[in-house]
């Protein structure tokens, strides 16, 4: 453990997309030199620039009832722990990212420790359980989002709010918008500029592998069958194991190339998506490719689901942010293959409605403010890291 002049900084940062805006942070306090020592749970990528880890986001990101219960004595021993190292610790502050079941119930055991609780990347409250917002006015300091219609739903509920713009942002790189750089990238895999590549991205956690994966690979082999010229590539999500992946492909998968770079270098490569919902979307659209958007779960999830999404007409990021359907979206027995196939045929066939989805999800750059959201964190909670 780290000397007592050190601020010591909570962090739960349990999924993927947060684990990358978690891992941004801590290389911006390294950045401005500011000591602390952050730990709780995050990723290996993480615990390389000095977090110390109490639980792995790996291990840890499961959606779904069934899936919670399953994994429930592993998340009930590391949210012990936690608390238990905040008690002796007496950390500056906890920062708490999306992961809403987990982090509603420790900002309790937190603010009874008399610990400050900010929470970045707010969960979806404006979508699903509303009734949320009464934990956030009792247990919650202060909030960080990341969209801009956040900051008025948090300000009609006299909740203490601050837009510091997406993290996401400072990923779009100059190279990433280079034709000359997607041309290298393709080249890399035998492609060409005509050649039509579509990816297969059916998520990062173990749950959106085994109700996602099997229905995507199925709509790939019928769209190759019908277009033999078709590129096929699965996009492995980071911290996911390739030969993990291979195991789970069926002996008469299509031929799919099997790629794992930086997220928004493979989605470089691609045309056309079939995306799992989830911040891949995002990714996803602010990368300009077209995209049909699925998720499936199993029953008992999608009737919850089903049951407390009432106040939004969208799951996916790209039409919520946008307001409007600009890419199709396939919730449970929607997301069928033949529906999915007739959704990416439509882009297959039609150059005009891919230009008009490109041109669309532009609107993206202009929606989420500018670059610069692990900073702009770091100074609204500047006074807790000293």
């Amino acid at each position: 453990m780290k000397s007592t002049e050190t601020s010591q900084i909570l962090i739960v940062a349990a999924e993927a997309s947060s684990v990358l805006y978690a891992q941004r942070l801590l290389e911006e306090w390294k950045t401005q030199n500011i000591d602390v020592h952050a730990f709780g749970i995050g990723s290996r990528e993480m615990e390389k620039i000095g977090f110390e880890i109490v639980g792995r986001s790996e291990e840890l990101a499961v959606v779904g009832f069934k899936e919670v219960l399953a994994h429930y004595p592993k998340i009930k021993s590391v949210f012990n722990r936690l608390v238990e190292m905040a008690g002796e610790r007496n950390p500056k502050l906890v920062l708490l990212l999306d992961y809403p079941d987990f982090n509603f119930r420790l900002a309790k055991k937190m603010k009874r420790l008399g610990l400050p609780v900010v929470y970045y990347i707010s969960p979806q409250l404006w979508a699903w359980r509303t009734g949320r917002i009464k934990l956030v006015k009792k247990f919650i300091d202060r909030m960080l989002v990341v969209f801009p219609f956040e900051v008025d739903f948090y300000k009609k509920h006299n909740v203490d709010v601050t837009f510091v713009g997406h993290p996401l942002l400072e990923e779009i790189t100059e190279d990433l918008r280079d034709d000359e750089m997607r041309k290298k990238r393709r080249g890399r895999f035998g492609l060409h500029d005509n050649d039509m590549v579509l990816g297969l991205m059916p998520g990062s956690r173990n749950s959106e592998l085994k109700n996602n994966l099997a229905t995507q690979i199925e709509v790939a082999r019928v769209l190759q069958k019908k277009h033999p010229d078709l590129h096929l590539m699965l996009l492995i999500a980071p911290g996911l194991e390739r030969e993990k992946i291979r195991e789970l492909l069926p002996a008469d998968s299509p031929h799919l190339m099997l790629i794992q770079m930086a997220p928004f270098e493979m989605l470089q490569i691609c045309d056309l998506i079939l995306c799992a919902s989830g911040t891949a979307t995002l990714m996803t659209g602010l990368m300009h490719v077209p995209m049909v958007i699925m998720y499936k779960m199993n029953a008992v999830s999608a009737w919850l689901a089903k049951t407390l999404v009432k106040s939004t007409k969208f799951f996916g990021m790209v039409n919520l942010i946008l307001g409007r359907e600009v890419v199709p979206e396939k919730f449970q027995e929607q997301a069928s293959v033949e529906v999915l196939s007739a959704e990416l045929e439509k882009y297959i066939e039609n150059r005009e409605l891919r230009s008009r989805v490109v041109n669309d999800l532009k609107e993206l750059d202009i929606s989420l403010g500018n670059k610069g959201a692990a900073k702009r964190v770091t100074d609204a909670i500047r006074e807790y890291l000293m």
